[in-house]
């Protein structure tokens, strides 16, 4: 598909079909914006809605080179959220290609077009395991890269290399790092996944502390960033940080199931990732645990958000209002028969 300049605005969005994605878009044009969306020729378009129908789509993805080249046509703003979110060791080298090497894609086609500004969609993952388990993280870390990081980890952190590659070569462009995102989308995937494992009474629960932020405050971020005058800076996006526990066991309350009652130990957790290992290999169906998550789950990493709430005088919801929607969204899909749900 060839595209021309326009006379009024137009937005790309990486990764639109997406969890966040989708409600990037749906904000944005309920905003009264132009959209453009890469897709794949298959993606699957169910989050999206009608939206689908509302917005342009170009066909390729940010391994294609010239798919971004010609997305970019007549583009003011670039959202780039797509990548891909994997905890199993065998889709490190997709994910160094997709994030990694498909960000620098973009970076060289935004550096190369009309674009005024690029917002890139990192993760706190981005800032490796902490050294120092009670160190709370900013954006003022020092990040190294290590063996000892995850895959997906690394593939982010050299993603942001090339973020400001791109921004010392000029690039007008913004970084925001959200921490673990809740909201209804598919109930199949994680970390959503666990309300559907609390709903049908998992017993077992993980006592690591992460950070976690409503999919519906990233948007309301990212979509404040991109429209300031702030640039060549990152930001992390998260609201509360709160162990694993006490999310589960909130999502348990909130759909008035059975609280998980049996901690996952380092023993339990071996054997957990080596017996999804094998229901994966019979099922063709990704494992829910693997040495990475399980190790995620078992480790504390505590994000600042002090930058954002000031840059932008930012409020996030409570984490306990995420939960509780989340899980009447999910409640409501299972009364309807659907593997996907929104929060409004």
């Amino acid at each position: 598909m060839v595209f021309v300049t326009r006379p009024f605005f137009m937005i790309l969005v990486t990764g639109a079909n997406g969890l966040l994605g989708s409600y990037l878009v749906r904000q944005l044009i309920d905003n009264g914006e132009s959209v453009r969306g890469l897709r794949r020729a298959k993606s699957n378009l169910t989050l999206l809605g009608d939206y689908a129908t509302r917005m342009e789509w170009a066909e390729g993805d940010v391994t294609d080179v010239f798919a971004l080249e010609e997305a970019m046509k007549g583009v003011d703003k670039v959202y780039h959220l797509a990548a891909l979110i994997s905890m199993q060791s065998g889709d490190a080298d997709k994910m160094l290609n997709i994030n990694a090497e498909g960000t620098a894609n973009v970076v060289n086609a935004a550096l190369g077009s009309e674009i005024k500004k690029l917002l890139y969609v990192s993760s706190v993952a981005a800032f490796g395991r902490p050294e120092n388990a009670a160190r709370v993280i900013d954006e003022n870390l020092d990040v190294k890269d290590s063996k000892d990081n995850f895959a997906y980890y690394k593939s982010k952190l050299y993603a942001e290399r090339e973020l400001w590659r791109g921004i010392a070569e000029g690039l007008n462009a913004v970084i925001i790092n959200p921490s673990t995102i809740l909201g209804g989308g598919f109930w199949s995937m994680p970390p959503n996944a666990i309300f559907g494992q609390m709903y049908q009474r998992m017993p077992f629960y993980t006592t690591g502390i992460n950070g976690f932020v409503d999919v519906r405050d990233v948007v309301s971020v990212a979509i404040q960033l991109m429209d300031s005058v702030i640039s060549a800076e990152k930001f992390i996006v998260s609201a509360e940080n709160a162990s694993w526990t006490d999310v589960m066991m909130m999502a348990a309350d909130a759909m008035k199931v059975r609280r998980p009652f049996i901690r996952v130990t380092k023993p339990i957790g071996s054997f957990a990732w080596r017996f999804e290992a094998l229901k994966s290999l019979f099922s063709g169906v990704p494992p829910l645990a693997t040495p990475d998550s399980i190790a995620i789950g078992q480790n504390d990493f505590l994000y600042s958000n002090e930058k954002i709430c000031k840059a932008l005088n930012f409020t996030f919801r409570p984490l306990h209002d995420t939960i509780a929607e989340t899980a009447d969204a999910y409640l409501d899909s299972i009364q309807h028969k659907r593997e996907y749900g929104l929060l409004k």
